[in-house]
């Protein structure tokens, strides 16, 4: 993964789906680099209207309410933002500070990719394995 350059878009959706305890040590890494650190927005825990799309006619239709926690920060005069879901108030403040850590250079950013890495290919073995339950249940139809 460390080869490949990631949106911050793509960075973002790995780090939410990290544990906590992994967001902690890597943003306690970068935090040890760099005395200039500043919590902008500290963490908030509210409800979020999450929005889905019909398959067929292509219509938005809000699917449920569900718990989030976001946090902005600034880091060496970058500014960090992170949302999770959830209300684990460190995880989402740690993904802030790596949000912030991996825009302010490489200095800062020490183990992100690393871990971004491990995320996509742990979302990646879950779709693998989902996919061969699944296989079982495949109804083939004959050509005629």
């Amino acid at each position: 993964m460390s080869s490949i350059t990631l949106s911050r878009e793509q960075r973002l959706s790995l780090l939410a789906a990290a544990c906590p305890d992994e967001l902690i040590e890597v943003a306690d890494r970068c935090l040890a680099r760099t005395d200039d650190f500043s919590v902008v927005v500290s963490p908030q825990v509210g409800c979020i209207s999450a929005q889905v799309r019909e398959p067929i006619m292509k219509e938005r239709f809000l699917l449920a309410d569900v718990l989030g926690c976001r946090a902005e920060v600034e880091l060496n005069g970058v500014r960090g933002w992170a949302m999770r879901l959830g209300d684990d108030r460190a995880a989402v403040l740690a993904m802030a500070v790596l949000d912030a850590a991996a825009a302010a250079g490489p200095e800062l950013a020490d183990g992100i990719d690393e871990l971004c890495g491990r995320v996509a290919e742990r979302i990646r073995l879950a779709e693998a394995q989902e996919w061969d339950e699944l296989a079982a249940t495949v109804v083939e139809f004959e050509e005629l």
